[in-house]
């Protein structure tokens, strides 16, 4: 008897559940702009909806970011751009408890929508969060959990909103728009720097700034809706940023650290220009270094479904066939053709220096430092060689 009334409990449980519950005039759909967090992945916010409905006993949260790290060959989806992404469904409560306990500030904008906008926007959510449509195919720049937030609004709007540009707006690239939310001189602006190409060094457009959770919350601050009313009815804080004391250390940066690789280098270069020998073991591990990541990069561009991979000229850097040169490198005389291959590597250096002052693609400012030593290497290489009987 025990065992059918807690399975009449359990079905009663879920067609309740399964209800679609009809909003009452006291409900307000509100968007969620949470701030940049510490790690790389938060350090461009979050955005989500908030449906509260104080007749109905509802105040849960709608958010397009969350992913599951248990998922099979996690990693390798993530790497080759077929990473799926959850929509995600918590009480208010415990979001701001959440982002509350890590200090990101929170702000929301009550949206202005009629009764049958808020519905239609809510049993959207209700359906998107359906097991067989929670996830989508995640892309940093078109699809994540901001834009997520633009298009929804959209649809339950029937494509009534109009985005105006905020009074600060300033055109910028999609790269500039990353470094407004990562240190350029930091470990995550540098892994972005090597890893997206020069697509990214285009101009996006107003809609497409709105990629970034904060530019949401400025688009929409703005926005109107096609009979004249603001789409937002009001803005408020929900948590302020307790102040707390920056952990960036100059030391170790990117410049500092691959600065002083630098320096160990030009200073064992100069050793072996006076003593007219060659430390082998700096030649191997620079051109296996280098030609590792011009493999890494290569298949970013080729292997993978990421948009912002393609056409990187961090390629004329990191030289995949680098690493097929190593025979080279152990031979006490080699052929003459690997002092033109030298002469090319030179080149390649100095378009990339072209590519970046003519602005076809912004690289890593930590990497300049590296790239002197490789050139001041590569030249004494050429030298050596040269010279040898």
């Amino acid at each position: 008897m025990k065992k059918k009334l807690l399975f009449l409990l359990l079905v009663f449980s879920s067609i309740v559940y399964g209800q679609q519950i009809t909003l009452s005039k006291k409900a307000e759909i509100s968007v969620l702009t949470v701030d940049r967090g510490p790690s790389l992945y938060e350090n461009f916010g979050h955005s989500a909806f908030r449906i509260k409905d104080p007749n109905n006993g509802l105040d849960v949260t709608y958010g397009y970011g969350e992913f599951d790290f248990d998922a099979p060959n996690f990693y390798l989806k993530f790497a080759r751009g077929k990473l799926n992404y959850l929509l995600s469904k918590d009480d208010f409560s415990r979001f701001y408890q959440v982002y509350e306990y890590y200090n990101r500030t929170v702000k929301e904008q009550v949206l202005n929508l009629s009764q049958n906008e808020k519905q239609k926007l809510y049993n959207y959510l209700i359906t998107n969060y359906k097991p067989e449509n929670r996830a989508y195919l995640y892309e940093f720049f078109f699809d994540n959990c901001a834009t997520r937030i633009k298009d929804v609004a959209i649809i339950a709007t029937n494509n009534s909103i109009e985005f105006n540009n905020p009074k600060i707006f300033r055109a910028k690239t999609f790269r500039s728009l990353i470094y407004d939310n990562v240190d350029k001189n930091s470990w995550g602006s540098l892994g972005i720097d090597v890893a997206l190409g020069s697509v990214i060094d285009r101009e996006a457009t107003p809609e497409e700034h709105m990629f970034l959770p904060e530019n949401i919350y400025k688009f929409f601050e703005v926005a109107t809706k096609k009979d004249g009313s603001k789409l937002v009815k009001k803005s408020n804080p929900i948590f302020t940023k307790r102040p707390s004391k920056a952990s960036n250390s100059l030391f170790s940066s990117p410049l500092f650290i691959l600065g002083i690789i630098a320096i160990i280098i030009l200073f064992i270069t100069y050793k072996d220009f006076k003593k007219s020998i060659r430390t082998l073991w700096l030649d191997i591990t620079l051109f296996a270094f280098t030609g590792l990541i011009g493999v890494f990069i290569l298949l970013l561009w080729f292997a993978t479904d990421h948009t912002g991979t393609h056409q990187n000229y961090n390629l004329l850097w990191a030289f995949a066939l680098n690493i097929l040169m190593i025979g080279q490198l152990k031979k006490k005389k080699v052929k003459t053709w690997f002092i033109k291959y030298l002469k090319f590597l030179i080149i390649m250096l100095c378009l990339m220096t072209l590519h970046w002052v003519i602005g076809v693609q912004v690289f890593a400012i930590g990497l300049i430092p590296l790239l002197i030593a490789l050139t001041v290497r590569y030249l004494f290489l050429i030298k050596i060689y040269t010279n040898l009987p």
